[in-house]
């Protein structure tokens, strides 16, 4: 049976001071009036209905997010204990859904992706999903639009088959975030794809994928998935994390998979990761300005994102701002440093300034 997992453990330190460690960004609504857990999970709609939609989170985004998405089943969701990457958050949940359903497909996919075409995203899963039964772990690659240097890239190698008009094909070779040089190359090849981080495989293959190349880890999820349900799982949790390698999914299992097939998509796909990119998908005035609120007034300023809650804000002469007003903080950054937010949060965490992180 299919299923769909959302990965939702995040930070989001680059959409400080709006994302916080209490409410981080997959909690707040950026691009629309819901939220983005709330439109990640809705998305999903018809294809995966909520009660096969599982949720790995901490327990204190657990509690948000089941008031969010009421339809999603308590049990589905799956707690980690800490934050380890998503390598460890993937085989945790892995175990858990085949410990429900043995036969399950798993849809992998994160909170803080936007998607603006649904129809194309359904049907590149449903042609993803048929694929993974020839036990092939499948990912969506997104045609690159720029050269960019901030997401991983996929390559692809001999076609495979094309399922629902789309053309699918064997993937070659995974690289993270090249330099500019070699970002260009690919871009001009055409052979390449960013990453998207959606991976769509059996549990089993995912589950063999970690005992190939994880095998201590894995051998620790084996023992863990006996005790499900039971007394004894806490125990075997905490046992399980104390071996969790601290690694991404893609250098956890993707990059040494054995079977691998990448499916290139057109589905106006973003990775709010900053504000920068928050800035590219919004609606922009014709000065590509994007402004929240009514209580903004913008002079001679171009390129710039001002979110204020109820306070007036006035900015004049501006180019490549982005202004974040808060209750308690305010940012005022230029657009490209925004991907260096990290420091402060990291300053202000050296500070023991909790109240602002």
């Amino acid at each position: 049976m299919y299923h769909a997992l959302i990965m939702a453990g995040g930070s989001g330190t680059r959409l400080w001071p709006l994302s916080r460690k209490d409410r981080p960004k997959q909690s707040l609504a950026l691009v629309e009036e819901r939220t983005m857990f709330q439109v990640t999970a809705y998305r999903l709609q018809p294809l995966i209905p909520l009660e096969r939609v599982h949720v790995v989170t901490n327990a204190q985004m657990a509690a948000i997010f089941k008031e969010q998405v009421p339809g999603i089943p308590a049990a589905n969701y799956i707690i980690e204990p800490s934050a380890k990457d998503n390598g460890p958050a993937v085989g945790l949940a892995l175990t858990h859904i085949a410990h429900a359903d043995s036969d399950a497909t798993v849809a992998i996919l994160t909170a803080d992706h936007h998607i603006g075409k649904t129809a194309e995203f359904h049907r590149a899963l449903q042609a993803a999903y048929e694929v993974a039964q020839d036990d092939y772990i499948v990912t969506l690659g997104i045609m690159p639009t720029y050269p960019s240097t901030g997401f991983g890239y996929i390559e692809r190698g001999d076609a495979m088959e094309t399922r629902h008009g789309l053309d699918i094909f064997h993937a070659r070779r995974f690289t993270e975030k090249p330099k500019q040089e070699v970002a260009e190359a690919y871009l001009a090849d055409g052979r390449h794809s960013w990453n998207s981080g959606m991976f769509i495989m059996k549990c089993q293959v995912g589950l063999h994928e970690f005992r190939r190349q994880q095998p201590e880890f894995a051998a620790a999820l084996a023992r863990l998935g006996t005790t499900i349900g039971s007394s004894a799982y806490d125990d075997a949790l905490r046992a399980a994390w104390d071996v969790a390698p601290k690694k991404s999914i893609d250098y956890a299992i993707m990059e040494g998979a054995e079977r691998v097939a990448v499916i290139p998509v057109d589905i106006d796909w973003s990775d709010i990761g900053s504000w920068a990119s928050l800035l590219d998908i919004l609606p922009k005035d014709a000065q590509g300005n994007a402004f929240f609120g009514d209580q903004v007034l913008a002079i001679e300023t171009s390129n710039t994102l001002v979110r204020t809650s109820d306070r007036f804000v006035a900015v004049m002469g501006l180019k490549d701002v982005v202004i974040v007003d808060t209750p308690d903080a305010l940012l005022v950054c230029s657009l490209d440093r925004v991907s260096d937010l990290k420091q402060i949060v990291e300053r202000l965490r050296q500070d023991r300034r909790d109240d602002l992180l």
